[in-house]
């Protein structure tokens, strides 16, 4: 067996070996005991993608490979390091925004040199990889800087906006088939190159804040089929695995997202959501909203904590902005060593992304067993004597059930507003993330406590120590 084959033979295994880490990755993070263990199959399946690449025939020079992997890993690592939580998401787009414009300019490259030599089986994934690619780049930037506040969060949207979105799109769409029949038209390409970006500014700018997660998952989903119709063009098929797992998974991930809001997915793209409204049912002034608010000193909060048995912790975006899920996890301690059962709901969208809230409170060492989902927490909270909220407010939101007028209507959220008790924690009382009143906190049964969240758990665990 000559030195080639061998070698072929080691890139086809390792291309194997990696679409199966990719899938048994991808299996690994649907549940929270074994995110971590599918994480670093995903990143072994990558190495094995990245050695199985170096070793085509194709690769003339390693200079500039090895240039572009050891500024790739430094930049990776300063992002992983340096990223809080909070912005997980914004640095999720940002990684669309990269992958779409590697892909981009790929495909740009391989119509700079081939041309009409292409061909119209080419041209099809060529067209399709910049296509998506580029809507993709813009896309993601618009979606990471309404997320980090840079762009104003709320829909931005003129007079005949989606009549204009729609007829771009098919203008885009005509020139892709027009270039599938006549490749050599250079003009075209880059024509349709240069307004794919522009679509993916308009695309996603109309789209309030409140629903940029699933902005950002179908994006994913975008730059995926991008990175297989790379694959198809280079003939290489870790790309065409991969990017079909990544393109797959990102559509899955947004139907179940729009299905946890109780939103189509056209509703999300067109429906201009996240314009500031009340729900109808909260205080119309701030004065009648301060007479029904019932607020808590922590020492009267904690003497609530002290006489329960049942306790369930509802962690939400505010959380994660205070970086509190060291003191929630003590508190929470403090109250088991007390024989109180303790629990947390986790919401399928609470916070911005999925997992948001599980992978918070898995960096406390909170035990994966105590993460309880909507589903099955819902029926526990007529039996739960305190329900604590810590910077939720979407989520658990009554006017879903209650207010047929809202915008969060027919929603599924944390019933905690069938508790014996309620005690929110929150900065001010601002609304959420989708711009709209919280019902909840003018409920009989609210108390609020205001103030930073981490400050609020540590002297909450200071009373239950020493109170």
């Amino acid at each position: 067996m000559d030195a080639e084959l061998i070698k072929q033979v080691f890139i086809d295994v390792s291309y194997l070996g990696a679409s199966v880490l990719f899938i048994f990755g991808l299996k690994g993070l649907t549940a929270p005991n074994t995110a971590r263990r599918g994480m670093y199959f995903a990143e072994v399946g990558m190495a094995l993608a990245i050695i199985g690449t170096l070793l085509q025939a194709s690769v003339v020079t390693y200079t500039g490979i090895l240039i572009g992997l050891v500024l790739g890993s430094l930049i990776g690592v300063a992002i992983a390091m340096l990223t809080p939580m909070t912005a997980m998401p914004e640095r999720t787009a940002l990684s669309h925004a990269c992958g779409a414009l590697a892909v981009t300019l790929v495909g740009v490259a391989e119509y700079y040199h081939h041309g009409a030599a292409l061909g119209s089986g080419k041209m099809i994934a060529i067209g399709f990889e910049v296509l998506f690619g580029a809507l993709t780049i813009t896309g993601s930037l618009i979606a990471m800087g309404k997320l980090q506040g840079i762009i104003k969060g709320t829909p931005v949207t003129f007079k005949g906006q989606n009549a204009f979105n729609f007829a771009l799109f098919f203008a885009l769409i005509g020139m892709f088939f027009y270039l599938i029949f006549v490749p050599g038209q250079a003009l075209v390409f880059y024509i349709m190159t240069a307004l794919a970006l522009v679509f993916g500014v308009l695309f996603v700018m109309p789209i309030g804040a409140a629903d940029m997660p699933v902005v950002i998952s179908l994006l994913n989903s975008y730059a995926g089929l991008a990175a297989c119709a790379t694959g198809f063009a280079l003939g290489n098929n870790i790309l065409i695995i991969g990017g079909a797992l990544d393109g797959a998974s990102g559509l899955i991930l947004s139907i179940i997202m729009c299905k946890a809001m109780n939103r189509s997915i056209t509703n999300v793209l067109f429906g201009a959501f996240g314009q500031v409204a009340n729900s109808g049912n909260a205080p119309a002034s701030s004065a009648d909203a301060s007479q029904r608010i019932r607020e808590l000193k922590v020492d009267e909060a904690a003497e609530i904590f002290r006489n329960a048995q049942r306790v369930v912790i509802v962690p939400g975006y505010g959380l994660a902005v205070a970086q509190a899920q060291h003191a929630v996890r003590e508190f929470a301690d403090i109250l088991k060593s007390k024989n109180i059962d303790v629990k947390y709901a986790i919401h399928p969208v609470a916070g911005r992304m999925p997992g948001h809230m599980n992978v918070l409170l898995a960096e406390a060492n909170v035990p994966y067993d105590e993460l309880v989902e909507m589903d099955d927490i819902n029926s526990q909270f007529p039996q739960t004597d305190v329900s604590l909220v810590i910077g939720a407010n979407d989520v658990v939101n009554p006017a879903a059930h209650s207010n047929p007028g809202s915008p969060i209507y027919g929603m599924p959220i944390l019933e905690v507003d069938k508790s014996m008790n309620v005690i929110v924690l929150k900065r001010s009382m601002n609304p959420g993330f989708a711009g709209i009143e919280n019902e909840l906190f003018y409920n009989p049964k609210t108390s609020m406590v205001f103030g930073d969240a981490k400050d609020t758990m540590n002297k909450f665990v200071h009373e239950l120590k020493h109170g």
